[in-house]
Parts: structure tokens; sequence; C-alpha cells
């Protein structure tokens, strides 16, 4: 384990989780990821792995038969996972990302029929926000859900779900005017319903198909698909948190502590691109020397190592005020910001400093640079963040008066 990227102020309790990830990813991860990624495979034993470290339960309660840990103790590990492939961290983020919420917004009966079940793994979760034709814009979701006597009917289609065909619980965000005056603002008048069905393709239950997965130029593995719900039947008590009009903001809840995520699997993959860079650098001569010892490499190395230490500080700092109680949306934006944009940028000198290898496949810093882009867009794009960022900053900066 290099210098870089290290974490000070953590319990013995978060170094030694932290060290069983790490040797989990370079025994388990590392040596097949490239494998498995080209021919687009499922990771099901890498999956089952992660299921028996109990790292499906890290932040859920005790009660609920998890660990119980920080965002930033989830976070770190996030790292180690994407540090040896970003698609395995795509999986557990998104079923996290729903037990947080059912944690943070659910009833107590919902939280006690889901929880102990996500803990073990047995339950895995998806969400459920954009939508074919609006992108960044969640406010114009056209999904909708209607009452109809202790049931709602869903009716839309979704986008870009993460966990879609081998999920089998689903955080799905869809317009409710129920109970809203014609005018309501957009946001006010959306609800998440939680809806369980069998994994697959197809159709999976009466009224919902996940059509199959989206073929993608990188973050394979993780299956990538649509959602179509056509009389859709979701039970009143699926109802998250048991009050519609809530949604809006029980997702952005969700997405914050999501671009944590995101910004630790850029320092992840940055960390690796380092790795791989450093050492075909010292491997690799030309002119009768490594190359590691010409100064135009050693100039890469050095901006390299700085922004995967820049990137992951700033991500530390997000996951902690947040585990603080404290309102993270500012950190959190330039901590994914910073590090999705350094991670492309480690990435492609890396690939540079692999010169013609780095385009064959048979290097691992080739699948790398190809799943750099998708943090550039996940979880929000960089323009989202940059627009949330600016807000923010005139918020805290505003002049008086």
């Amino acid at each position: 384990m290099g210098r870089l990227a290290q974490t000070e102020g953590l319990t013995d309790i978060q170094r030694e989780i932290l060290a069983t990830v790490r040797e989990f990813v370079d025994k388990e991860i590392i040596p097949v990821a490239t494998e498995l990624e080209h021919r687009d495979e499922y990771p099901t034993r890498i999956v089952e792995g992660l299921k028996e470290l109990g790292l499906f339960g890290l932040m859920i309660p005790e009660e609920y038969g998890g660990l119980g840990e920080s965002l930033l103790t989830y976070a770190l590990c996030v790292e180690e996972i994407a540090r040896g492939w970003m698609s395995v961290s795509g999986i557990v983020n998104t079923h996290f990302i729903v037990a947080y919420m059912l944690k943070q917004h659910g009833t107590q009966e919902q939280r006690d029929h889901f929880l102990p079940r996500m803990a073990t793994g047995e339950v895995r979760g998806a969400f459920s926000m954009s939508e074919p034709g609006l992108g960044s814009d969640v406010s114009a979701i056209t999904s909708k859900g209607v009452r109809d006597g202790e049931e709602y009917v869903l009716n839309g289609q979704k986008m870009w779900l993460t966990n879609g065909g081998s999920s089998n619980l689903v955080a799905v965000l869809c317009r409710t005017d129920e109970g809203h005056p014609e005018g309501t603002a957009p946001h006010k008048s959306m609800t998440t319903f939680l809806v369980e069905k069998e994994p697959g393709f197809g159709q999976v239950k009466p009224g919902l198909t996940i059509p199959g997965k989206i073929d993608k130029m990188g973050y394979k593995g993780v299956d990538t698909t649509e959602l179509i719900m056509d009389g859709l039947r979701v039970p009143a008590d699926r109802v998250l948190g048991g009050a519609t009009g809530r949604g809006f903001y029980q997702m952005m809840d969700g997405v914050e502590v999501g671009r944590v995520n995101v910004a630790a699997r850029g320092c992840g993959v940055a960390q690796r691109a380092f790795e791989l860079g450093v050492s075909y650098a010292q491997q690799r001569q030309t002119f009768g020397k490594p190359i590691a010892q010409h100064q135009a490499i050693q100039f890469k190395l050095a901006e390299m190592g700085t922004k995967v230490e820049a990137a992951h500080a700033m991500m530390v700092n997000a996951a902690r005020k947040k585990d603080s109680g404290q309102r993270n949306d500012l950190e959190a934006g330039m901590a994914k910001y910073l590090a999705s944009e350094y991670c492309k940028e480690v990435v492609e000198d890396a690939f540079r400093i692999h010169g013609g290898y780095g385009f064959s496949k048979e290097y691992e810093i080739e699948r790398l640079y190809r799943e750099a882009p998708m943090l550039l867009i996940g979880e929000g794009t960089a323009e989202i963040q940059k627009m949330i960022i600016g807000r923010r900053l005139l918020e805290e900066y505003r002049l008086p008066g």
C-alpha cells in the first residue's frame, strides 16, 4: 500500500474493515475484473463474497443486522472496490442508496420489513429517477401514480437503472397529484414507491417489464436497464414514508450520499490508474533507461499523484460533513466534480504512459479508459455539479441587504 490517499483519524475497526476489503479486492476482484468486463458478465462470485463480508449491510443500523458504520467508512470501502473494478462499486451503491432512504425516511414497518434482508444482501436495491427524455431535469418526470382504493396504479418509462435486472426492490419516483392543488410546484407532487419484483428480464411481474441490459461503452458487468410500468399496482403501504409528495426530497437526500460514493469511485479508479502508470514507467525502457527517469514522465507522475491526493481529501471531507449531521451538498458536489474530472485526467495520463500498449485490451488501463467517462455524467453531470456549487456559494457569500 503506497503513501497516497491515506486517511487520518480512523478507528481500529475502520482500519480493520478497510484492510479486509483491500485484501478481497487484490485477491478476488483485480485478477478477474478485466476478463469479466470484456465478456460483460455479471460478477456473481464477487457479489457473493461481498455478502459474506457483510458489505451490503455496512451502513444499515445494527438493530437491523447491519454493521452500523459511517458514510466515511462506506466511502473508503467504495474507493477500494472501485480501485479493483468500478462496476462492482455500482452494484453496492444503488443498494446502499435505497437502504439509506429507508433508514432515513421509511415507516417503522418498512424498515422492519426490508432492512434486515437488505443487510444480508438477500434483498438487493435499485433506485429510479431518470426517464428517457429528461436527463438531469428531475422535476420534468412524467411517470405517474394514481390512487385506486388501497393501491396505486403506476404508469411510465424509466431509464438508467443500475441493478435493474438483478435487484428485487426498486425505489421509483413518480408524479402523484393526489392532495396537491393545481399549480403546485412539480417537486412537491412527487412520491417514492417501493416496488418489489423478481430478479430477471422481461415481464418480472404484472405491469412491470425490464426489457434487458443496455449495451454500454464501459461500466460493464453491472446491469443497466430501462423499467416500463403499464398498470403496475403497488400497495399504498409501499409509499416511502407513508405519505405522498415527499419523493423529491427523499431522492435528493439519497443522491447527496450517492455523490460522495461517485467521488469515492473516482478516487479509486484514479488510484488504480496511478498504480498502473507508475509501475509501467519503471519497467518500460527507452533510450537505454526506464521511462520513469525521463523528466516528461516524472512530470506526469507528479501531476497524477497530486490529483489522487487532492480528490481523496475532498471526498473524505464531504463524507465527514454528512456524518456530523451537517448539510453537505456543497462539499459533495465539489468532491464529485473534482474527483471525476481528476479521475479522467489521471487515467488518460496513465494511458499515455503505456504508449501503444494502452490501446491493447491485454492491458488493464484500456478498461479504465472506458470506465472513467461514466463518472462525468453519473449522479448528475459535471455541469449540474457546477450549478449546485455556484448556487450554494452565492448563498454562503450573499452580500448584505
